[in-house]
């Protein structure tokens, strides 16, 4: 049976003590779903708490956006995420963390998310994210001990671009500091243009307009792995 990939969004609904409501940024999962889903695979969802999903960039004029959402075998998955206690890791050969705000909040310190990706990794499957989805790869480490983005190619939503979204005193860390501190090799091109970068089996996108692309990339590398 082909393996499956698993598609990571937040549970956290809140830009920290703005109120301000966030969530999983749509563009981020519909975009890499299209890609990915076209291209015969099928995806699960987990998110922190499991259940449903909250969404942010909620905009159905965008064609790719709109056929996700109005799917409904994909619809009722992101209404009931599972948990990462439900995930069997051995059925994926890939993991991607999708953005959105949310993710500052609830990605990071998640060890079980961490141990689900840095067993997929491990086990020579493919590990992907984009804009704030890098959140989750600040504190994977694999088993030789070392960081996953240690002295890799690496990129993720950047510092000028939280500044100018005027949330960079709001998010808990700037994500871009915390992969240099974490080893990582950032690299980055100008606001909102699309950057994907591949390095092994780690591909990352510095914001919403490269979602596309790093869901391209991933389905490059499963290609490639067969």
């Amino acid at each position: 049976m082909k393996k499956k990939i698993l598609f990571v969004v937040t549970s956290h609904d809140t830009k920290g003590s703005t109120g301000e409501p966030t969530g999983f940024y749509l563009g981020e999962v519909a975009h890499p779903w299209e890609v990915l889903h076209n291209a015969g695979y099928e995806i699960d969802f987990v998110s922190p708490k499991g259940g449903k999903a909250p969404v942010d960039g909620f905009d159905l004029t965008d064609k790719v956006n709109k056929e996700f959402w109005e799917n409904a075998e994909y619809h009722n998955k992101i209404e009931h995420t599972l948990t990462p206690a439900q995930v069997n890791v051995n059925d994926y050969a890939a993991i991607y963390y999708a953005g959105g705000h949310g993710a500052m909040w609830d990605f990071a310190h998640n060890t079980a998310l961490a141990k689900l990706a840095a067993t997929i990794y491990d086990n020579g499957g493919i590990v992907g994210a984009v804009c704030h989805g890098p959140a989750g790869l600040v504190n994977i480490k694999l088993a030789n001990g070392e960081y996953l983005v240690g002295g890799k190619k690496v990129n993720a939503f950047t510092n000028e671009e939280e500044t100018a979204v005027k949330l960079e005193k709001v998010v808990p860390f700037l994500l871009e500091d915390k992969l240099i501190e974490r080893g990582a090799k950032f690299e980055k091109s100008g606001m909102w243009q699309v950057h994907v970068t591949t390095d092994g089996r780690l591909v990352t996108g510095q914001n919403p307009q490269s979602a596309k692309g790093v869901g391209e990339a991933i389905l490059a590398l499963l290609k490639k792995a067969k």
